[in-house]
């Protein structure tokens, strides 16, 4: 039994003649009769009584109305909702952000996007890029920002910028000129994103360098959140790394110094997506307004 079934007999049944439901339905009148009699023939009962001027539901027939009013209303109730998410005057829009995202795009691209679009929610997942990733290419996220270097199978990676990450110390003395690897491997070191660990891009970066300088980089400390290991390195406890929009943000800097790393050191920001798998509206919409508000230099 079809939809297309469903609606001839429910026009047929309101209207009381084959001609009428078909010019509703833009059908055939021989059409429409033979949808009909499919169901009929389908199921061994008789839906019409076919009088001379007016069908007449039969008790299948009238059993079958209200299973059938209810089918085709949820159907064009589908209908419109994804119509709706389509023009972008409903459904959620989903999409993966890097773990320090607030300090790059986050409240703007949420408030940007609400303004430009107030009865789509919104839904942003953050997690570790590694993260971010896996999950754009098991298709639970259609897309997210990540930092590099990821896993890319399966996935268009799109370069969008890169922001210097620097070496923090609250002793002047640690930061005096750029920070070697093999400075690095001495350090009393506090690092972020204990849960990624070294799968973390920006660990992954200094483990290459540590790997090609024969050095081995033991974190003294791990805590999940960049803060907290800036506030570790402001009490003395050890020394970490952040990016400079982290560093930018609110007090992050008070009692800190900081510098480069010899040679510098970059967190370049991708788009990632599933490869040939187009995005919704709405995820689309996301992504446009997510490069034009990140900053950094060009990757």
């Amino acid at each position: 039994m079809t939809l297309t079934q469903l609606r001839a007999f429910l026009e047929s049944a309101r209207h009381g003649s084959f001609t009428a439901a078909a010019r509703v339905l833009g059908l055939s009148q021989a059409s429409i009769s033979e949808l009909i009699r499919r169901m009929e023939d389908e199921h061994a009962v008789q839906l019409f009584i076919r009088g001379r001027r007016r069908l007449v539901l039969t008790a299948a027939g009238q059993e079958l109305m209200a299973h059938a009013e209810n089918a085709v209303t949820a159907a064009d109730n589908a209908s419109r909702a994804l119509r709706s998410v389509q023009a972008l005057r409903g459904g959620v829009a989903t999409f993966g952000v890097l773990r320090n995202a607030d300090y790059y795009l986050l409240s703007g691209l949420v408030q940007k996007f609400n303004e430009a679009y107030p009865s789509v929610r919104v839904r942003l997942i953050g997690l570790n890029s590694v993260d971010v990733a896996a999950a754009v290419a098991e298709g639970t996220l259609e897309a997210g920002l990540v930092v590099l270097p990821i896993d890319a199978a399966g996935l268009r990676v799109t370069p969008w910028v890169r922001d210097e990450v620097l070496y923090v110390s609250a002793d002047p003395e640690h930061v005096g000129k750029p920070v070697t690897i093999e400075q690095l491997g001495a350090a009393r070191l506090v690092l972020y994103d204990a849960h990624a660990g070294w799968r973390d891009p920006t660990r992954r970066q200094l483990a290459d360098r540590a790997n090609l300088a024969g050095v081995k980089l033991t974190p003294w400390i791990e805590v999940e959140r960049v803060e907290a290991a800036l506030n570790l390195a402001r009490r003395g406890v050890g020394d970490t790394i952040a990016s400079r929009a982290v560093l930018a943000g609110p007090a992050s800097t008070k009692g800190l110094h900081t510098a480069s790393f010899d040679p510098p050191l970059y967190d370049t920001i991708a788009l990632v997506r599933r490869d040939g798998v187009p995005l919704s509206t709405a995820t689309r919409e996301i992504v446009t307004l997510a490069r034009t508000l990140l900053p950094g230099e060009p990757a």
